[in-house]
């Protein structure tokens, strides 16, 4: 039973601390010293690293990523700038909900201060990425290609081979070759040596010939990121000098280019409305056709509107028209066409027999199969029977092809005047309209009005037809439907970062189609006269990233170097047991192999060439590269 050595336990334990000490001496763990006091960081050293950490790629990349996701509620929240009638909507009906959404400043996406931080982050993060790799890019631009290493055949695709051609003649056609195919080149001379130093191949006097190519990898990377600033600054110029209005023009109406006459106007903090292009238009005549039959009944195929447009104070009067896709462009402005509708036309007479109201009233289209249409009509200029100033509105749904079930009750079956039929409501008393409150001339308000009723006590209703006419209960006047005028609907535009927003985005899929496919790769060519006489070629390639082309191409550039540079003949296949001659011209084929097969093809015995792979050492260049 084995026992403790109890006699030598301080000797033993002398030997246990020796050996932790030397434990520690050995380990790669960071020790511990409670007794060094690090500096703190202090102000500049968090300004550093916190600059260091905001031009780093990874947070560029989350920025724009953070900048994308930001965008997704301006898409899907009604927008202040957008549509304020579509946000007042959403209020109403939704009450907390807005509250919160107003708050987060959601209403207002890309202006509130959340998305405006991250997008001067991203900008700010964007130029310390580039102008620290630009610097790097013009110092490569300007320097050499690195000189060969020592050991070509340690590459990733190498060969070598023996010629007659002196190692001069040589590095020159590599070079005129080389160049031919874009690479830029640099040649260096090499003087020999016993210890191999100047190549696997040989130990006379030679050269290499240092070439590289795919620099516009770099470049296009650098194209990719200075678009996306590019385009950032176009975005705001976009939302600072912008300016964007909405008109509703009826066919024989027209239109001026001044603040008062649009039914809408948005445009950017810094824009003056002093600078709106002076021209004006008048839509002549609209046209538009839909789809009869198939499964896309219904559908719009054209829509097109005859305008005749001026340009300027006293500028000649030109024709045009104007088609989705294709704007109106008049000085800085464009002129879109967005929108489609009717206007019926009607007459009303009050209570004397004078005519109080006549003209198209635009009904706005409510579903775009039938277009079946809304609106109102509103006679402030209004007497009764009894001589009495009132008012009267008229609730009213347009349908171009009547049509009415119990599901849906009066709707439209197509778009096109096929049975138009104008179905109304008719209120008097006060209309709001002198409160000085604005007021949605697309809607009612009956608060202070009551609706009209017929002789049996019912709620008053017509449906009129183009050409009838109708008497207003208890001799209050008369309504006629006379006919149907078509409008439509035009966006005025100035968008100053348009330009350059597209040309950005353009040099962007570019740029990242340049870094996406563009290989940059290194080639060298050793030449160097061998203790026989005769010239050792050595040739390989590396690529700065992963390429299954590379081996094919430096085989392509050795074949085609092989016209100056001939394989030279076997001196061992004269001694052939067969005494047969070789075949002439037969030489090794250059292509990637392993450093055995590349010093085995030259054909010569060890005294004659080293073998490649003893002591192969690559130079730290070498492995760098």
């Amino acid at each position: 039973m084995p026992t403790a050595d109890v006699g030598n336990a301080p000797e033993n334990t002398r030997t246990g601390a020796d050996e932790q000490e030397a434990g520690g001496r050995i380990s790669t763990a960071p020790r511990e010293d409670p007794g060094t006091d690090v500096p703190a960081l202090g102000p500049v050293g968090w300004a550093r690293w916190f600059w260091r950490q905001l031009t780093s790629m990874r947070v560029a990349l989350i920025l724009l990523f953070l900048l994308s996701l930001a965008a997704v509620p301006g898409s899907l929240i009604p927008q202040n700038g957008a549509d304020a009638f579509a946000v007042r909507d959403f209020k109403e009906r939704n009450g907390t909900l807005a509250e919160v959404y107003d708050r987060l400043q959601l209403f207002d996406v890309y202006s509130s201060v959340w998305f405006s931080a991250i997008y001067i982050l991203l900008f700010v993060s964007l130029i310390g990425c580039i102008v620290p790799r630009s610097w790097q890019f013009v110092g490569q631009l300007r320097s050499r290609p690195p000189r060969a290493p020592r050991r070509l055949t340690r590459m990733p695709a190498h060969t070598t081979w023996r010629t007659d051609a002196e190692p001069e003649r040589v590095l020159r056609a590599a070079r005129t070759l080389l160049r031919g195919r874009r690479f830029r080149t640099s040649l260096t001379e090499e003087p020999g040596g016993p210890d191999g130093s100047g190549g696997a191949g040989g130990s006379g006097p030679g050269g290499s010939v240092a070439a590289e190519k795919g620099y516009l990898r770099e470049a296009g990377n650098l194209v990719f990121h200075v678009s996306l600033i590019v385009m950032l600054l176009a975005f705001a110029a976009g939302q600072l000098w912008n300016s964007e209005g909405g008109k509703l023009v009826v066919e024989g109406d027209g239109f001026s280019n001044t603040l008062v006459h649009y039914d809408d106007f948005t445009s950017g903090a810094l824009y003056d409305t002093d600078d709106l292009d002076v021209f004006g238009f008048t839509l002549e005549e609209f046209h538009a056709s839909f789809e009869r039959t198939g499964p896309q009944r219904g559908t719009a195929r054209t829509f097109r509107a005859d305008v005749s447009y001026w340009e300027g104070t006293d500028g000649a009067e030109k024709k045009t028209s104007i088609e989705v896709n294709h704007p109106l462009k008049v000085g800085d402005s464009k002129v879109f066409l967005v929108g489609h509708g009717y206007a019926p036309v009607v007459t009303v007479t009050d209570g004397q027999g004078k005519t109080a109201y006549r003209g198209p009233v635009p009904f706005l289209p409510q579903e775009s199969l039938g277009l079946t249409s809304t609106g109102v009509i509103k006679v402030t200029d209004y007497r009764n029977k009894d001589g009495e100033k009132e008012q009267l509105g008229f609730q009213g749904i347009f349908t171009p092809t009547y049509g009415i079930d119990a599901e849906r009750g009066p709707h439209s079956t197509f778009p096109e005047l096929d049975y138009p039929v104008l179905s109304l409501n008719a209120f008097h008393g006060d209309l709001g309209v002198n409160s000085g409150l604005p007021q949605n001339v697309y809607q009612l308000d009956t608060d202070k009005m009551e609706q009209f009723k017929a002789e049996d006590g019912d709620l008053f209703r017509a449906d009129l037809r183009p050409g009838e006419s109708v008497e207003l209960p208890d001799g209050a006047g008369t309504l006629t439907f006379d006919r149907v005028e078509q409008w439509a609907s035009f966006q005025v535009s100035q968008e100053p970062g348009e330009g350059w927003a597209l040309a950005g985005a353009t040099a962007a899929v570019l740029g990242l189609a340049g870094s996406l496919f563009v290989r940059r790769r290194r080639v060298w060519v050793r030449a160097r006269r061998g203790a026989d006489g005769v010239t050792v070629v050595e040739m390989a390639g590396l690529g700065r990233s992963e390429s299954a082309r590379l081996p094919e191409e430096l085989g392509d550039l050795a074949f085609a170097l092989q016209d100056d540079a001939p394989p030279a003949a076997d001196p061992g296949e004269g001694d052939r047991p067969d005494g047969q001659d070789p075949a002439p011209g037969k030489g090794p084929a250059p292509g990637k192999g392993t450093g055995e097969d590349a010093g085995g093809s030259t054909g010569g015995t060890a005294e004659d060439v080293p073998a490649a792979t003893e002591d192969a050492g690559p130079s730290s260049r070498g492995e760098n590269e």
